[in-house]
């Protein structure tokens, strides 16, 4: 650990504005050599925009305030010169091309070469390496659009260390993954301190920050309101009581127990993956949903819950190869995504901005798109419905904008899913699959999504919830379905299971290898 007095970064009175908004206003953050920093806030707080004043995609010039750095003031004018400098960040919307390979996205823009010609094998070699050391087991020629969001979050980690990086900004580097690869990730960041390289970790997982960082920055409404040394009196109400300016009640809604019948049924369910036809993404899947039940599924990244959900929603992932689905007992011939809606099965995706919205929207045709028949007549929208919808849905949600006509790519994390939930509450589901419904938000939203989930529940819709976070499993769901391989490997009353026992289901094979 750096001397209390070795700074490798301080930013003095940042001042950042757009129209309309002062995004950042005179905030301060001074980060030692060597320590694990992190910055806490609610969404729209100004986190990532201070991060984007330091690492030039806001240039100098277009902020108020300074960025010392090594001792030296700096203005870094684009991306390209804060990373000559050392300092190297990593969005929490990743920046790698779909069609390229996991080599090429790693060293594009400054590729191995000999008198311009481009050194593939050493650059395959060296990609091998940087996987093996992020615990990536991909080959390196696989393209970017083969692999999850997760693994995809991993290949950034190793773009960034293929740099000389002294300082690696992480913008909520965990959202994508689930508790044993967010630990393998935070090992990753903490060896890399032993090595001297400084990082910067904006996250919404307050137990991880409570983890692994040596300082936190709370940020809040555009200003720095405290830095506070992780010392083992910090906890997360700690925390959270700086970021929202008040302590919080119960984390989780109590649960309801007006469970009813079954609602929604699936039989041997088994899914071919989309491109390899040796690989099964669902094998012989069974479960069942109540009404007014939240089911919860838990696995390991790669699992197979986000591919068991699409290919159920109107088989918009993989060939499916056997199975049968039942809604109120019925057989549900579910083969688009048209006939999943009729069908009264609502999916919200885990990426939200690519699959959940369309960022050139509004709030208003946001939330009418996925049933523009509810609110046309002859192929005719009725705009005053559309608004009137719109409204009563963004009133009930608590989606923070002035008005309806707002557009989604303005909006916060918290507010976007809200968005994308009021989408899907409009088509009139009697189940909704929640595919990792809060990630990328902060705890005070994440509070208002439970309510939403268990007003839900109690309406007598049937929730199906996917989450990487244990916690919010056990915390949410009535009853939990662990995944493996693809596999269901065990059914669990959440009421009485703990991280543990869903861990031990969720790697069967590994259980003789537990520490």
């Amino acid at each position: 650990m750096a001397d209390e007095s070795s700074y490798l970064l301080e930013m003095q009175g940042i001042t950042k504005r757009f129209p309309g908004v002062k995004a950042l206003d005179s905030v301060d953050l001074a980060v030692r050599a060597g320590e694990i920093h992190a910055i806490c806030g609610e969404n729209g707080a100004g986190k990532s925009t201070l991060m984007k004043v330091l690492s030039g995609v806001y240039p100098a010039g277009t902020y108020e305030g300074d960025i010392l750095y090594r001792g030296e003031v700096q203005r870094f004018n684009n991306i390209a010169a804060s990373e000559q400098a050392g300092i190297v960040i990593i969005h929490q919307e990743l920046a790698l091309v779909p069609e390229l390979s996991i080599t090429e996205n790693i060293f594009l823009g400054h590729e191995i070469n000999t008198m311009g010609v481009i050194d593939w094998n050493e650059a395959r070699r060296r990609t091998a390496e940087l996987l093996e050391r992020v615990e990536l087991r991909e080959d390196p020629e696989t393209p970017i659009k083969y692999l999850g969001v997760g693994k995809q979050q991993l290949v950034e980690i190793a773009k960034a260390l293929e740099k000389d990086v002294k300082l690696l900004i992480l913008d909520e580097p965990t959202a994508a993954l689930n508790e044993r690869d967010s630990q393998q990730l935070l090992r990753l960041i903490s060896d890399l301190k032993q090595e001297g390289v400084t990082s910067i970790i904006i996250s919404h997982k307050l137990a991880e920050i409570e983890q692994i960082a040596d300082h936190i920055t709370i940020i809040r409404d555009g200003k720095s309101i405290e830095t506070l040394r992780v010392d083992g009196t910090v906890d997360e109400d700690r925390i959270i009581k700086g970021m929202v300016g008040r302590t919080l009640g119960r984390r989780f809604p109590e649960r309801s127990s007006r469970v009813g019948d079954v609602l929604f049924e699936v039989h041997d369910w088994t899914v071919q993956h989309p491109l390899d036809a040796t690989r099964l993404v669902a094998k012989n899947s069974s479960f069942t949903v109540r009404a007014g039940e939240v089911v919860g599924f838990a696995g390991l990244m790669g699992a197979g819950r986000t591919e068991l959900a699409m290919s159920l929603f109107g088989q918009s992932y993989g060939v499916k190869l056997s199975g049968e689905a039942f809604m109120h007992g019925k057989p549900a011939r579910i083969r688009t995504v048209k006939d999943a809606i009729r069908a009264g099965i609502a999916y919200v995706s885990e990426d939200r901005k690519s699959l959940g919205l369309n960022l050139l929207d509004t709030i208003k045709r946001s939330i009418v798109a996925a049933k523009l028949g509810r609110i046309s007549k002859s192929g005719v929208v009725d705009e005053l419905q559309e608004t009137r919808y719109a409204e009563e849905y963004r009133q009930e949600m608590r989606i923070k904008t002035p008005d309806v006509e707002t557009g989604v790519d303005t909006l916060s994390g918290g507010n976007q899913q809200k968005v994308v939930l009021s989408k899907w509450m409009f088509t009139q589901p009697d189940l909704l699959i929640l595919d990792e419904p809060t990630r990328g938000i902060d705890v005070g939203a994440k509070g208002e999504i439970y309510q939403i989930i268990r007003r839900l529940a109690d309406e007598g819709k049937g929730i199906l919830l996917i989450s990487s976070e244990l916690p919010e499993l056990i915390g949410m769901a009535d009853r939990i379905y662990t995944i493996f391989e693809g596999e269901i490997t065990a059914e669990l009353d959440a009421a009485n299971v703990d991280q543990e026992t869903l861990m031990r289901h969720m790697a069967p094979m590994q259980k003789g290898n537990a520490a």
